[in-house]
């Protein structure tokens, strides 16, 4: 039986979260790769193509660990490869004709059906496929779709000033320079909120499988610790919540179930570690909406959970006692007068 949170054929609402530490999670290049942020809120920003580029970048890895056909999680946008080779060559497999003036509906959709299987990513997340000569092919939207991330608080990006004992170029050293100035952005601390949404309609368009779902689930807990870089610092997957509904149009608006995480923080002072958190699931159960629960795939909890209420049981009575055996309805006449004491008061024997 397939779990809930692998059913393609289901509406999936997904909470993310993730921190840096002494890292820049997502540099802006028209302002010196400073970290992102909200210019009126100060909060951090993380774009949703810096995270599906994490998930393009370690899904593969995922496959493989999981044993599936690699053939069928190739990457269609990789770095040194140009898009418009690998359409054509979605023609060239499927019989079409490069720059053909007529390709029907049907022709089409098979060259798209081509690309869909093995690509991974265009499986999950679409993409424009009319570029060059393959203007017959569209576009293709995607089943998962990210938010942009969001930090929880302001965070205030600090500049490092670096250096390097060496230079760049040999004239640099025939002019005696002895070192190369740098600098680097960095986020003290922060913890992030993305939201993901997994539409099952598309998802059937593209063929998307249990098998892709779990791969996917496994790359955003994963994925950072396959990224890792000095310039990034130490950022971690904290929370993954899955809301799955009862079928593919939803058995709630999505975002009355992503409202429920709730981020508290803890004390009055700078957050500096996920321990100055505490994330939470609500409302309470009676409340939620109907076929729509959530699932916690990594545990997203700043703080200590609070300890547990002990049940306390009603005392038994002794086993050995026959009016346990009885019942509390039963006559005490009943009960055999051999280990009945007529006499209360008295300590058998001693008559």
């Amino acid at each position: 039986m397939t779990a809930p949170q692998l059913d393609p054929a289901v509406k999936h609402d997904m909470v993310y979260l993730f921190d840096v530490t002494d890292g820049n999670p997502n540099g802006d290049p028209d302002a010196g790769n400073r970290p992102r942020t909200d210019d009126e809120t100060s909060q951090g920003l993380v774009t949703d193509v810096a995270l599906k580029r994490k998930v393009r970048d370690t899904i593969g890895l995922a496959a493989q660990a999981a044993g599936l056909d690699l053939a069928n999680y190739q990457i269609f946008v990789e770095a040194g490869h140009a898009l418009n080779t690998r359409l054509e060559e979605s023609y060239a497999d499927t019989g079409l004709a490069l720059g053909a003036k007529t390709v029907t509906p049907e022709q089409a959709a098979l060259a798209r059906a081509w690309l869909t299987t093995r690509y991974a990513d265009i499986r999950l997340f679409g993409a424009v496929l009319s570029t060059g000569k393959t203007q017959a092919l569209g576009q293709i939207r995607g089943p998962v779709q990210f938010g942009m991330a969001r930090s929880i608080d302001p965070v205030f990006p600090v500049d490092h000033a670096i250096t390097r004992v060496t230079q760049t170029t040999q004239a640099d050293i025939d002019k005696g320079e002895s070192t190369e100035m740098g600098g680097k952005w960095t986020v003290p601390y922060a913890l992030y909120r993305c939201v993901i949404h997994y539409s099952a309609p598309r998802g059937a368009q593209t063929g998307v499988s249990p098998a892709d779902l779990q791969v996917f689930l496994t790359t955003l807990v994963n994925m950072f610790d396959h990224d890792r870089s000095a310039t990034r610092g130490e950022m971690a997957a904290r929370g993954l919540y899955v809301f799955s509904h009862r079928d593919g149009f939803g058995s709630a608006p999505a975002q009355t179930l992503l409202d429920r995480i709730r981020i508290e923080r803890l004390g009055e002072g700078v957050p500096r570690s996920f321990g100055d958190y505490k994330v939470t699931v609500g409302p309470r159960r009676q409340d939620r909406p109907v076929g729509a629960g959530a699932l916690r795939l990594l545990p997203a909890s700043g703080s200590p959970d609070p300890p547990r209420r002990r049940l306390h049981r009603q005392p038994r009575h002794h086993p050995r006692d026959p009016r346990a055996r009885a019942g509390p309805h039963t006559d005490p006449a009943a009960v055999p007068t051999a280990r009945r004491n007529p006499h209360p008061h008295r300590r058998p024997g001693l008559e």
